[in-house]
């Protein structure tokens, strides 16, 4: 809805300050039609970046997660105890599945990502996609 907003807003200013000057209509319409695909490049752009920084923020601390895993996976079975114990879990209970889940160290990283660092790492988020939605929004204002 921003994008559709900022779409509207600069564009509607551009070609109002444009016909305030009295040039012939093509030019006004010149302007406006290049305001748009400018507006609409950029806020795609920025989109992009964004989401592309966030998500290989996220990656990162998956990674990191990883690391944890091979560099000390008692500490990180600990840390399932701790996450199941939380859940109310009894202590031998979780510290079996603890031990169990070590056993898939994707199954681990996945529930670490989720459990611990808050993330779904299966919805990332798609630098396209906002890229594209942006660029739509911004032009359907």
């Amino acid at each position: 809805m921003l994008g559709a907003n900022d779409g509207l807003v600069s564009n509607v200013s551009l070609v109002m300050a444009m016909a305030g000057a009295v040039p012939a209509p093509g030019v006004v319409l010149l302007a406006g039609l290049a305001g748009l695909v400018a507006g609409a490049i950029s806020m795609a752009l920025g989109e992009y970046v964004s989401v592309r920084t966030q998500r290989e923020q996220f990656e990162t601390l998956i990674a990191l997660e990883r690391r944890e895993l091979v560099d000390n996976p008692e500490h990180e079975a600990h840390e399932i105890t701790v996450i199941y114990r939380a859940k109310g879990i009894p202590r031998a209970d979780a510290e079996r599945l603890a031990a169990h889940l070590m056993l898939e160290p994707d199954v681990v990283i996945d529930l670490m990502a989720r459990e611990e660092l808050g993330l779904n790492p299966d919805e990332l988020g798609s630098p396209y996609g906002v890229a594209i939605s942006s660029f739509l929004a911004f032009a359907a204002g």
